[in-house]
Formats: structure tokens, sequence, C-alpha cells
């Protein structure tokens, strides 16, 4: 996937319903109830089955191995959004989870735009084994159409629980762990001096652009500045140590 969500517009769009939409779950609303573990344990064994039957991936046991982990990480960031917003946190585990079954496809060369919509189509099915109530279906699946870029193949609202599983997958694109895997994907050790200086500004510029992003949520929206900061802080200090590792300053 491209950083940041690809040009940023289902965030940007998601923003847009979080203003002026009604929203049937969250704003703010203490919602907790007890986490499904059954039904999250059998989506695990569902999105594993499903990575286990994926061609490509089984000729690429490390973009396997990441599509796991990517999806759990999304699932637990999902949760704390829904969490803090009020949301059934299994219900959004469950969302987030599945965003991407579809990695168990062959895209071919035009196929990654349609994968919001394949993994949902997927994912229908299983949901309703789960014996989940149509409406929850609905939501999960318009959420999980959309997340990359803002479209789906059948009709649904942009609830805030629907634009906040795009936002989860977006939020994982700028914590510790990617930081260290976009540095190693890009060669940056590799790079000539110069290039790695004009690597992190580039890198700089893009994160303040995406600063005051919106999300789905206040909650999300809360987690986005937090995590936001905390890339700024690593690549202006990075910035600074490169530049002291040429002249006493």
């Amino acid at each position: 996937m491209p950083p940041y969500g690809g040009d940023g517009s289902a965030c940007e769009a998601g923003a847009a319903a979080w203003g002026q939409a009604a929203l049937r779950w969250g704003g703010g609303m203490e919602r907790r109830i007890e986490m499904d573990w059954d039904r999250i344990a059998r989506t695990e064994a569902f999105l594993k089955e499903k990575l286990d039957g994926g061609a490509y991936l089984n000729a690429h046991p490390e973009a396997k191995a990441y599509r796991l982990e990517h999806s759990y990480r999304v699932a637990n960031i999902g949760r704390e959004i829904a969490r803090r917003a009020g949301f059934d946190e299994t219900e959004m585990v469950i969302a987030c989870l599945l965003h991407d079954v579809s990695y168990c496809e062959d895209f071919g060369e035009k196929g990654w735009r349609e994968h919001g919509r394949r993994s949902a189509a997927l994912a229908r099915p299983f949901l309703e084994e789960l014996g989940l109530p149509a409406e929850r279906i609905e939501d999960i699946c318009y959420g999980i159409a959309i997340h990359v870029d803002d479209e789906a193949d059948f009709l649904g609202e942009r609830t805030a629980f629907a634009l906040s599983v795009g936002d989860a997958d977006n939020l994982d694109r700028i914590d510790a762990y990617r930081i260290h895997e976009t540095l190693c994907a890009d060669g940056f050790l590799g790079l000539l001096y110069e290039e790695k200086l004009a690597y992190v500004e580039k890198r700089l510029g893009r994160l303040r652009e995406l600063t005051g992003l919106p999300m789905g949520t206040e909650a999300a929206g809360e987690l986005w500045k937090e995590r936001i900061g905390y890339y700024l802080s690593f690549c202006e200090k990075l910035a600074g140590q490169l530049r002291a590792s040429r002249a006493v300053l």
C-alpha cells in the first residue's frame, strides 16, 4: 500500500461525513460491551485460512506474514478507536481484521484499488455465519469496501463506524513499526548523505501537510495527532543528527 493511504482521499471524504452525517454509533457515548472472544477467534481463523489459500502469498511468505501482522495492528487500533468513541469493540475488531482479507486473491496489474470492495464481498457471507445483525453487517462491509478509495460497489452510509475502518488502517502507517519498515523498504541506509537529508526533509514536508488531516471520529483524530507528532519528532531528530554528522554545529 502507498504511504499514508495513497492521496488521503478516503480520509478527507470521511472527515466531511463526520461533520455532516447523522451518526448511528459513537459521538463519544460510552457503549462498553464485553468482547465476544468466540466471534473474534472465529474471525482470526477465517482470515488465516483465507491468507493460507493465497497462491501469491504462499509463494511470498514474507508478504503473507506482513499482511497478517498488519491486520492485527489495524484491529488493535480499531479497538482503541472503538473504546474511545463508544462503538462495539468486537464489531470493530472483526471489521479491521477482515479489511484486507482479499489479499488471498491475485490482484493483477490494476486490482489493488479493488481490494477493499473484494474484501467486503469475501467478508459478507462469513459475517452472516457469525450471526451478526444485518444492519451491523452492512456497516462493517461498507467500511471495508470504502477503506481504499472511498468507493463501494453497493449502497451504504458513511457512518462514523464505517469510516473508522479506514482510519485505523491509515493510523497503522504512522507508528513506530511502519517508520522502521518504510526506512528499510526505501533503502535509507544505502543512500548517500545528501540523499538521506533530502529524503528526511521530503518526509517532514509530507508529514506537516498531514498533521491536521481530519478523521471520521474525534477519537481517531486524537490518535492521528498523537502518532503524527511522534513521526514528526522522529524525523526532526533524524534530520538534526544527519546535520551533526558532517560538521560541528
